[in-house]
């Protein structure tokens, strides 16, 4: 298994959905019961994803690059990643995000999403 690829097919989904602001969309690339952390409270669940998402201002988009994958299991890789969320009225935000992407008879899809803001040590 190539965990960059199945990775890349995941957060490419997410990305366009993200970019094109259809909340629904993204929260489609989550598991049912799928662990939602952006920088706002947790939520479980693909409303909870979708809530988040709709949020967001019009306009926002998002580039990532993958830092470091592993496989956990044969159905499961988990992704470390740098992301970039610009907007059109105000600057770019940078993160970093943890993901596991897990398989299920309908596919890959994200079963935990955790954002993280690093502040740079002085």
């Amino acid at each position: 298994m190539d965990r960059e690829a199945v990775l890349r097919d995941v957060l490419d989904r997410w990305k366009a959905a993200v970019d094109a602001h259809e909340p629904q969309r993204v929260a489609a690339q989550f598991t049912e019961d799928a662990i939602f952390q952006g920088l706002h409270p947790y939520s479980v669940g693909r409303q909870g994803v979708a809530d988040y998402y709709a949020s967001q201002p019009l306009g926002m988009t998002a580039e990532y690059q993958i830092l470091e994958t592993r496989q956990l299991a044969d159905d499961l890789v988990l992704g470390y990643l740098s992301v970039d969320f610009a907007f059109t009225d105000r600057a770019t935000v940078a993160v970093n995000l943890s993901v596991l992407v897990k398989h299920t008879e309908d596919g890959w899809y994200l079963s935990h999403y955790q954002v993280s803001r690093l502040t740079p040590v002085a």
